[in-house]
C-alpha cells in the first residue's frame, strides 16, 4: 500500500487548534488507514492507505478532523516517492548541509506559477531567497525565520495558494519515517 505524508497546517500552534497526536493517529486508524505515525506535536503524520488521490485524502481527513475535533485545518499530502523527489530537487544543497534549520520547504495545496514565484522573490525586503517547483517552495531564511518579515500571509498572497512549511531537518525526518512504514 502507498505511504502518505500529511502536513497539517495550523495545528497545535500557540495553544490554538490543539489536537493530541495520539488522537490523530486513532482517527486515521478508524478511517481504515494503517501504520499511522506522527512526528513532533505540530501536525506531521505518516500512514499507509489504498490508492487514493492526495486531494481525496486531504478532503477526507479535513472533514473528519473538523467532525471529531471541531478544528478546521488544511492537510497537504504527499506520497513517499513525491517527498523523495522534493528532497532530491532542493536547489539549496549548501544550506541543507550548513544551516538546515533556516532552509524551509513549503508544501502547497496547488501548484504555483514561475511568474508568481518571481513576484514573491521581488516582494521580499530582506535576505530571504525563494525558489519554486510546482507544488513546493524552497525558502532560505538567512537571518532566521523569527526575525523575517516574509510571513505565510505574504507568501500565500503572492503565490495564490495555501501551504504549510517544514524546516529541512523535519522534512528529512519525515522522509525517513515514511521509508520505515509498512508498505
Amino acid at each position: 500500500m502507498p505511504v502518505h505524508i500529511a502536513f497539517l497546517r495550523g495545528i497545535n500552534v500557540g495553544g490554538r487548534n490543539a489536537v493530541p497526536m495520539a488522537d490523530l493517529r486513532d482517527m486515521v486508524g478508524g478511517l481504515g488507514f494503517t501504520g499511522a505515525k506522527t512526528l513532533l506535536q505540530s501536525g506531521n503524520l505518516v500512514f499507509t492507505a489504498a490508492s487514493k488521490s492526495a486531494s481525496a485524502l486531504e478532503k477526507q481527513l479535513e472533514q473528519e478532523t473538523e467532525k471529531r475535533f471541531g478544528v478546521a485545518i488544511d492537510y497537504v499530502i504527499r506520497g513517499e516517492k513525491e517527498l523523495a523527489k522534493v528532497v532530491a530537487a532542493n536547489p539549496f544543497p549548501k544550506e541543507a548541509k550548513t544551516d538546515p534549520s533556516h532552509l524551509v520547504v513549503m508544501f502547497l495545496k496547488s501548484a504555483t506559477s514561475a511568474k508568481d514565484v518571481q513576484a514573491l522573490q521581488e516582494a521580499i525586503k530582506g535576505r530571504e531567497i525563494v525558489r519554486g517547483e510546482g507544488k513546493h517552495l524552497y525558502l532560505v531564511y538567512a537571518d532566521g525565520i523569527g526575525e523575517s518579515k516574509l510571513t505565510n500571509v505574504i507568501i500565500e498572497k503572492k503565490i495564490g495558494t495555501r501551504g504549510t512549511a517544514r524546516n529541512w531537518n523535519t522534512t528529512l525526518k519525515l522522509l525517513a519515517l515514511a521509508g520505515k512504514s509498512e508498505k
